[in-house]
């Protein structure tokens, strides 16, 4: 019964590893004048594109800006590929 009990506490507590480092990058923009950017942001919950959306929104748009689209969600393995595109917008929101 202990080992089942241990074994059970080890995988959540791997699943919720797993979920504390999910990871989304997006495209955002401002009117007048128009900007554009690409950005990283980290990603509480579900690793999911819909999760990922309901978050990045309100974030954005507390600083002025619209998200536009979720490329995608990743973990921790796409944060070195996707730094220099990113740059000012990495891991800001």
């Amino acid at each position: 019964m202990k080992q089942i009990t241990l074994t059970t506490a080890l995988l959540l507590g791997l699943a919720s590893a797993a979920q504390a480092q999910c990871y989304a990058d997006y495209k955002a923009k401002q009117d007048n004048p128009l900007r554009l950017h690409y950005g990283v942001a980290q990603i509480n919950g579900a690793c999911a594109a819909g999760n990922a959306q309901q978050q990045l929104g309100p974030r954005l748009a507390a600083q002025g800006w619209t998200l536009l689209q979720v490329q995608s969600v990743f973990g921790p393995e796409g944060l070195d590929q996707r730094k220099n595109s990113a740059g000012q917008y990495y891991l800001r929101f």
